[in-house]
């Protein structure tokens, strides 16, 4: 069995995968959702890896599973420590030299965003209907409650790898994503990774809305390695 190691987005801690942590233990895996100090403002993308590379001890068979701003520190986790499988769940993904902060005018991302508001009919300022409208209602609010600070220090310097990880990555595109639509986060995926992302239905934080079937795509790469 693998050891998944669960790295949240901007804002968030452990509790994000919960349903998923207790999918893929039920399943038999062990799993490490290490909480990261994302309202702390001297701690940067150092700091994050630090955080991960500490809850994952010396556990072996890693599979890292990496969403949004998690995407940024993933891969320093992939340098430090053998990954077999690095999943990028509607993650951003880094460029070297680029920080996280460049990324968003980079990749073109609030054009799309603004398209896709438009096509959504959503309200300025409505953070549910952008992030949380497939998940249910009492669990939205719950996730709404529980967000984090997010301190603005690990956006502003430069992501510090020379190249991608020598380790097989896999992205995984939400079909549904509100905040990173899908069309852009194909074009993103094919221009930075080289590679065609495969896709799931479900909003951004699919791992509140559809853990089983988040859990079974993960499995399913197990069985067939990137």
């Amino acid at each position: 069995m693998s050891t998944y190691v669960l790295i949240p987005g901007a804002a968030s801690d452990s509790w994000y995968w919960h349903l998923l942590n207790a999918e893929l233990r039920a399943r038999g895996h062990d799993v490490v959702a290490p909480d990261l100090p994302c309202d702390d403002d001297s701690a940067g993308l150092a700091e994050y890896t630090d955080a991960v590379i500490d809850a994952i001890g010396d556990r072996t068979g890693l599979v890292v599973v990496a969403q949004s701003f998690g995407g940024f520190t993933a891969p320093l986790v992939c340098e430090r420590v053998p990954v077999d499988l690095l999943v990028l769940l509607t993650a951003m993904i880094p460029a070297p030299g680029e920080s996280p902060g460049q990324w968003w005018t980079n990749t073109g991302w609030e054009q799309a965003r603004h398209e896709q508001d438009e096509r959504d009919g959503r309200a300025p300022g409505d953070d549910t209907a952008l992030f949380l409208h497939d998940v249910p209602p009492e669990l939205a609010a719950d996730a709404a409650e529980r967000r984090r600070d997010q301190s603005a220090t690990p956006f502003l310097k430069p992501w510090p790898l020379q190249a991608w990880p020598a380790v097989p990555t896999r992205f995984l595109l939400c079909r549904d994503d509100r905040f990173f639509p899908a069309e852009f986060m194909r074009r993103v995926v094919g221009q930075r990774l080289g590679i065609p992302p495969d896709e799931i239905d479900g909003g951004h934080c699919i791992a509140l809305s559809r853990p089983k079937e988040l859990a079974d795509r993960l499995e399913a790469y197990q069985a067939e390695p990137a």
